[in-house]
């Protein structure tokens, strides 16, 4: 008798739980072309894979708990509230998800690559250099001196970059 009483909640749970795992393949092979047709490095492709992997499973998570009945009321008082504690623990949340949101823009349309020397254009501190590598939440440039800097990514948004046009040829990004 019990089981009848939550048939519709179970067989949505197992329709969720099946399509959680084809989702990640699905997006998983088109960021995989994608990346292959803009020749972008695996690493690359793993970052915003493992992005977008987060974000399905907290959308799961979300589902899951509509389906058995929590309201998503309570459900985003909840996370309201967490992301509060969240917010006030660390303070400059907002930095860490613009970073998160300007590595995949970058990942999708960023006019250099590694290897590209660029020149970020600022009045303050100008600087030319050669990228060498783009993660999740940063991106190592070196100066002609041999000074590794690493650039929250969020400001290669905010700032304007010029693509030198030098000898050296760049590689995937």
């Amino acid at each position: 008798m019990e089981i009848k009483m939550y048939l519709p909640q179970i067989v949505a749970t197992l329709i969720a739980i099946v399509l959680l795992p084809l989702s990640k393949y699905i997006i998983q092979k088109l960021i995989f072309q994608y990346g292959l047709l803009l020749q972008k490095s695996e690493k690359r492709r793993a970052h915003v894979k493992r992005i977008l992997n987060i974000i399905l499973n907290v959308t799961f998570l979300f589902v899951l708990a509509v389906i058995w009945g929590v309201r998503p009321q309570n459900l985003l008082i909840g996370l309201s509230s967490i992301f509060a504690v969240i917010g006030v623990a660390f303070f400059a949340q907002w930095s860490v998800l613009s970073n998160i949101t300007a590595g995949i823009v970058m990942y999708f349309n960023a006019p250099f690559r590694i290897g590209d020397r660029i020149h970020i254009i600022d009045k303050d501190i100008p600087i030319i250099a050669t990228i060498e590598d783009i993660h999740t939440f940063y991106t190592h440039i070196r100066t002609d001196e041999q000074e590794l800097i690493v650039i929250p990514n969020n400001l290669f948004l905010q700032k304007i970059v010029s693509v030198k046009d030098d000898d050296t040829k760049a590689i995937d990004m």
